[in-house]
C-alpha cells in the first residue's frame, strides 16, 4: 500500500469515527499532495509524498514560532497537534549519531572541502534523509563539518 493510499484510508477511518480534528489535518495533507500532482501533472510516488509532508512540517514549525512570538499559545498548540499527526506518516527520525554518520559519508563521497561544496553534499543527503530529519538541522551540521 502506498503512502497516499494509507493517508486516504486513514481519512475514511477518521470520517467514520467522527474525529474532526484528525480529519481536518488529513484533508489538508491530501489537498497538498493533490495540488502538487495537478501543478506538475504527475502522480506522486512515496518519496515525493514525503517531500510534500516534509514541507508541511516546516511550515507548521515556522507557524509555531510566529504564534509564540505573537503570544497566541492556542494557535501554537493547534499547530503542534498537526505536526504530531503529520509526523506519524513519516519514517522514524534519524538519531544524532546516524545523522552525523550520513553527513560524514556524504562529505567523503562528494570530496567536499569547503562551504562552496555544500550543495553537492546536500544533493547526496536529501534523498537519504527526506522525512527522517529536519533539513535545516542537516544543513547546520554540514556547515559545521565544512568549517562554516
Amino acid at each position: 500500500m502506498s503512502l497516499r493510499e494509507k493517508i486516504t484510508d486513514d481519512m475514511k477511518d477518521a470520517l467514520r469515527a467522527g474525529d474532526k480534528p484528525r480529519l481536518s489535518v488529513i484533508r489538508l495533507m491530501l489537498a497538498a499532495i493533490k495540488q502538487r500532482e495537478v501543478d506538475e501533472r504527475i502522480t506522486l510516488d512515496d518519496t515525493q509524498v514525503l517531500a510534500v509532508l516534509d514541507k508541511m512540517l516546516k511550515q507548521r514549525r515556522d507557524s509555531v514560532t510566529q504564534f509564540e512570538k505573537g503570544n497566541r499559545q492556542d494557535l501554537a498548540d493547534q499547530e503542534r497537534t498537526e505536526i504530531k499527526l503529520i509526523q506519524s506518516y513519516l519514517p522514524a527520525q534519524l538519531s544524532e549519531t546516524e545523522l552525523d554518520q550520513l553527513v560524514a559519508e556524504a562529505i567523503r563521497g562528494s570530496s567536499a572541502t569547503s562551504l562552496k561544496d555544500m550543495g553537492k553534499v546536500m544533493g547526496l543527503l536529501k534523498s537519504r534523509v527526506q522525512g527522517r530529519a529536519d533539513m535545516g538541522a542537516v544543513s547546520a551540521r554540514i556547515k559545521a563539518k565544512l568549517g562554516g
